[in-house]
């Protein structure tokens, strides 16, 4: 399937106009560290290259590409991906506002995966070379990358335990009290939210075909666990939930 083209700014628009605060921006108390001074902040805006618009279905980034940028997602949802031996897609994340993307390039200056928008989004790109030169002069800024970091490899070994020894209800409880937790950081609504990947998204990152993932709404939906409208979901029992998620109730 033909990806639909990532959408950049003319490079005929002011420099000016395209700069990205990070103080002013909605996301930044996620992106960065807190306790930057203005004069560090302003530093770090200087080396922020420019917004960038990616359509729904466009690429951010593709296997093999070379890395310059991580990106922080402003607004908008993406999906990484790999691909199986047989060519097939297989998901590893599913990334929203506030999050970096690109850290898989870093140690090979190649990327692993494919980034690709699940809805019309936008990132800021940060140089990567440019960030280096910063982190020897803001020891904060390094160490909250390292946490960043840190986050990320966390996230990959728990979507591994997910697929090793989860039973299906478990793996799908865990995702979607994964998501409203990642909703509530980012000051929306925990209990109500959209999902922006398609059923068959979930079931490939869940290791589930997507007749599982239809059965496992329906199933949640018919005890009274969520509110179902097409892609809008209510978490009516979030507690219990979270004890499935847990093992602590039996819910095969």
């Amino acid at each position: 399937m033909k990806q639909a083209p990532a959408t950049i700014v003319p490079p005929s628009i002011n420099a000016d106009t395209l700069r990205v605060r990070c103080a002013t921006c909605s996301m930044h108390q996620l992106c960065l560290p807190m306790g930057l001074d203005a004069a560090d902040m302003d530093r770090l805006d200087r080396i922020i290259g420019r917004r960038r618009k990616i359509t729904r279905g466009g690429n951010l980034f593709r296997i093999g590409d070379p890395f310059s940028n991580l990106y922080a997602i402003r607004f908008g949802h993406f999906k990484t991906y790999q691909l199986n031996p047989d060519g097939g897609e297989q998901i590893t994340g599913f990334q929203m506002a506030g999050e970096l993307l690109g850290m898989d390039a870093i140690s090979t200056d190649r990327h692993h995966c494919s980034a690709e928008a699940l809805e019309n989004s936008e990132v800021c790109e940060i140089p990567f070379a440019g960030l280096e030169k910063l982190f020897g002069d803001m020891p904060t800024l390094l160490r909250h990358f390292h946490r960043m970091m840190s986050q990320e490899i966390t996230r990959e070994q728990s979507v591994m335990l997910l697929l090793g020894n989860m039973p299906a209800t478990q793996r799908f409880a865990a995702f979607l009290v994964n998501l409203a937790s990642r909703y509530e950081a980012r000051g929306y609504s925990a209990h109500s939210f959209q999902l922006r990947m398609s059923r068959e998204e979930i079931g490939n990152y869940l290791g589930l075909t997507i007749e599982s993932i239809s059965r496992l709404l329906s199933k949640f939906k018919k005890e009274g666990l969520l509110r179902v409208s097409n892609r809008e979901i209510e978490l009516l029992n979030p507690a219990l939930l979270k004890q499935i998620t847990a093992g602590t109730i039996d819910k095969h």
